[in-house]
C-alpha cells in the first residue's frame, strides 16, 4: 500500500507541473486496477477539481497538505508534496519552519521523521542548507498575549508548572515569534494539524487566533475541507461544529462592540504566487490577496502580468472592477473588440460577462482586481484565449 501511495504522490506532483488537460489521469494504473473508484475520485475530484478551487491559494493548499502529512506521520508520501509546495511558492526555509512548528504540536518523532524525508528532496534539488532568518521577529498584541499567558499560569501552572513555563517561554514566547513563517501561516499550519489529529479541544482557540492573524472565514473553512482529503472526512466533519461556534462568537462580539472589529492591512507584495497554468497564459504573479471577513463578500488581489501574459476566459457572478497600476493592458469581452487599459484607468466588467484581460504583447501590466462572491463563488473559469483572439490587441494599439 505504501508503494501505491508513493506512486500516487509522484504522479500527482508530475501532473501539477504540466499544463491542465481535459480530465488528466493522475492516479497510477495500479489504483485503477485495484480500486477504480479511487482512481476516479483522485483524478476528477481531488486533483481535477478541488486543488483548482480559488478559496485557498496553491501555496496555502500545500501548507495545509504537508502539515497534515507531517502531523499524522505520513512520511512515505511527504517528499513529493514538499516538491509541490516548493513549486507553489513555499520557500525551503518555510518548509523547515513548518516541521519545527509541528514538533510542538504533533511531537518530536513526527518532526524528525519529516526531516529525513525532506532532506532527500533538498539533496535531490540541490537546495542549500537552511539558516535561521535574521529578519525582525513577529510581534503580537501585548494585551492579548498577556491575557493568554495569565490564562496558562492560572489553569496549567498549579498542576504542571514546567509545561506552563515552556508554553509561555518557548512555544509562544519564542517559536510563534520566529520570522521564518508569518503569524497567519503559523495559524494555518496549526489549524490543519489540529484538524488532522482530531484535537477539537484546542481548535477553537487556534481558529480565533488564526482569524486574528489574518485568515479569513472562507479560508478557514476551505483549509478544514482540504484537510479532509488528507486526514479523512470524519476529522474535517468533527471540526465544523467548532468552526461554527467560533464564527457565532465573533459575530456576537462584533455586534456588541463594532469598534473591536479590526482593520486589516494586506501588505504590498505579500504572499506572491504564480498564476496557475490552467487560468493564465504566460508569466503572472498574484500577490496581496484578501477576502472580506464576516458577512462581507468582497475580495481582491494585485496581479502582475509579464508582456503577453493574460487570463483565460472567465466571468464573475457579481461583476469585477480593475484598477490599472502600471504598464499597458488589454481587455475584451466575448464578441467585442479589444480595449486598451493604461495606468489610472478603472475598468468595470458587468456580472456574467465572459471576458479576458492581461498585459499587452510588448509591455508588462499590473492591475488591482476586486470582485464580490455569490454563494461563496466569485469567478467561473473557462477555456484559454485563442492566439488569434489575443492577437486582436495589436489592432487596438495601432
Amino acid at each position: 500500500m505504501k508503494t501505491i501511495a508513493a506512486s500516487l504522490a509522484i504522479s500527482a506532483f508530475a501532473a501539477a507541473g504540466a499544463e491542465a488537460q481535459q480530465n488528466p489521469r493522475v492516479a497510477p494504473p495500479a489504483v485503477y486496477e485495484v480500486a477504480p473508484g479511487l482512481g476516479h475520485f483522485t483524478d476528477d475530484v481531488l486533483f481535477g477539481e478541488f486543488w483548482k478551487r480559488g478559496d485557498l491559494t496553491p501555496r496555502d493548499r500545500s501548507l495545509v497538505t504537508i502539515s497534515v502529512l507531517i502531523s499524522t506521520g505520513k512520511g512515505h508520501v511527504l517528499a513529493n508534496h514538499v516538491k509541490r509546495a516548493l513549486e507553489n511558492g513555499v520557500e525551503p526555509r518555510a518548509v523547515g519552519e513548518v516541521v519545527t512548528h509541528l514538533a510542538f504540536y504533533s511531537g518530536w518523532p513526527n518532526a524528525i521523521s519529516a526531516v529525513t524525508e525532506i532532506k532527500k528532496v533538498f539533496d535531490e534539488l540541490k537546495i542549500a542548507p537552511v539558516a535561521d532568518s535574521d529578519d525582525t521577529r513577529v510581534q503580537f498584541d501585548t494585551a492579548t498575549e498577556a491575557a493568554r499567558s495569565a490564562s496558562v499560569d492560572a489553569e496549567v501552572a498549579p498542576t504542571a508548572p514546567a509545561l506552563a513555563d515552556l508554553t509561555n517561554r518557548a512555544l509562544f514566547g519564542d517559536l510563534w515569534q520566529r520570522p521564518d513563517l508569518s503569524a497567519r501561516d503559523r495559524s494555518l499550519v496549526t489549524v490543519a494539524a489540529l484538524v488532522a489529529m482530531g484535537q477539537s479541544d484546542q481548535l477553537a482557540f487556534h481558529l480565533n487566533r488564526a482569524m486574528d492573524n489574518g485568515l479569513s472565514r472562507q479560508e478557514a473553512a476551505e483549509a478544514i475541507t482540504h484537510a479532509g482529503f488528507y486526514a479523512g472526512w470524519p476529522r474535517a466533519m468533527s471540526a465544523v461544529p467548532v468552526l461554527k461556534t467560533v464564527f457565532a462568537s465573533r459575530d456576537a462580539s462584533a455586534a456588541r462592540n463594532p469598534a473591536e472589529a479590526d482593520i486589516k492591512v494586506v501588505k504590498r507584495g505579500s504572499q506572491p504566487v504564480s498564476g496557475p497554468a490552467e487560468r493564465f497564459n504566460g508569466e503572472v504573479q498574484v500577490s496581496a490577496a484578501y477576502k472580506g471577513g464576516g458577512a462581507a463578500r468582497i475580495g481582491g488581489a494585485t496581479v502582475a502580468f509579464e508582456p503577453g501574459a493574460h487570463t483565460a476566459w472567465h466571468s464573475h457572478p457579481l461583476g469585477q472592477t480593475l484598477f490599472v497600476v502600471s504598464g499597458r493592458g488589454w481587455v475584451q469581452k466575448e464578441g467585442g473588440t479589444v480595449q486598451v487599459m493604461e495606468p489610472g484607468d478603472i475598468v468595470w466588467i458587468p456580472p456574467m460577462v465572459k471576458h479576458w484581460h492581461g498585459a499587452s504583447a510588448d509591455e508588462a501590466m499590473v492591475h488591482f482586481a476586486v470582485s464580490e462572491a455569490l454563494d461563496g463563488s466569485s469567478v467561473t473559469w473557462m477555456e484559454k484565449v485563442a492566439a488569434e483572439d489575443y492577437g486582436q490587441g495589436r489592432q487596438a494599439d495601432n
